[in-house]
């Protein structure tokens, strides 16, 4: 899942290449993709995109006029910047991966996919982005925040620390692959419980975050769309990595399973030596 690196990356790419572009076409080939009617899709065509960023883990692309695309892209959404298409055909409804299709006037453009047949991709075009569900909820972007700030969100409920992190309305923009590396970072075991934290454990957590998240920001801008996803893979330590050698420590890197997702942890770095029960909820080391 595209997380706050990657969506700033695209947001960075689309403001190097889509900025000052006037949209030609603006098609759409999932329907179910598309979860707004008012304005309608024909409204995009012959305004100019002004401006590209984020809203968390949303990536937003404005038109002149006010016109906000937002989008989500989910578990298996990307977005495909193409410098020419290879046909001026319009799209076939439910053909294909593409979801969402932005034609420019120079012919290049962007498009919108979702692999797999678990289709959550969301695109929404709004004049407010505060209009889109997700958005709304949103808490304060975790690389906008004070200390102060970070200490008061992540105790303000309790529960794990991995899924505070990884909460959009605690925090928004970390999501599962981030928050592995942040807390092997942080040498925090995912399941401690956050009102068990320190205040030097909470203050380790929010310089991790921040390092980690920097570090993986400064990698990907400049990347292509395309390059974007090994760069991610590249830079990882312990997520995806089940099986191979901790990077810091030798220790074998280990996984938790659970219904839909896993998370990566290092035993050594994060839970002093002891292995977590791979079964869900477990909370056998904190």
């Amino acid at each position: 899942m595209p997380e706050l690196p990657e969506v700033e990356a695209l947001a960075g790419y689309l403001r190097q290449r889509a900025v000052g572009r006037r949209v030609d076409r603006f098609e759409v080939a999932a329907i179910s993709a598309l979860k707004t009617y008012d304005p309608p899709p024909s409204a995009v065509a012959g305004r100019t995109v002004t401006a590209a960023g984020r809203h968390g883990k949303f990536l937003d692309v404005l038109f002149d006029g006010g016109l906000h695309l937002v989008v989500h892209l989910a578990r298996a959404g990307w977005l495909h910047y193409r410098e020419a298409f290879p046909s001026a055909a319009p799209l076939r409804p439910g053909k294909g991966p593409i979801a969402l299709r932005v034609r420019l006037d120079d012919g290049s453009g962007f498009d919108l996919t979702e692999a797999g047949t678990q289709k959550s991709l969301a695109a929404y075009l709004v004049t407010d982005p505060a209009a889109v569900p997700g958005v709304a909820r949103l808490g304060p972007d975790v690389l906008d925040i004070d200390l102060p700030t970070f200490a008061a969100r992540i105790r303000s409920r309790r529960g794990q620390v991995k899924g505070l992190l990884t909460d959009q309305g605690v925090l928004a923009g970390v999501g599962n692959a981030y928050s592995d590396e942040i807390l092997h970072a942080a040498k925090l075991s995912p399941f401690a419980l956050t009102d068990r934290l320190s205040d030097e454990q909470v203050a380790t957590l929010y310089a991790a975050t921040r390092r980690v998240l920097r570090d993986a920001v400064d990698r990907s801008l400049g990347q292509r769309a395309a390059e974007l996803k090994g760069e991610k893979r590249s830079g990882l330590k312990v997520h995806a990595r089940t099986g191979l050698p901790c990077p810091v420590c030798g220790d074998t890197v280990r996984e938790v399973s659970f219904a839909d997702s896993s998370l990566q942890y290092c035993p050594t770095c994060q839970t002093g030596g002891k292995p977590l029960a791979d079964r869900r909820l477990s909370r056998l080391v904190r």
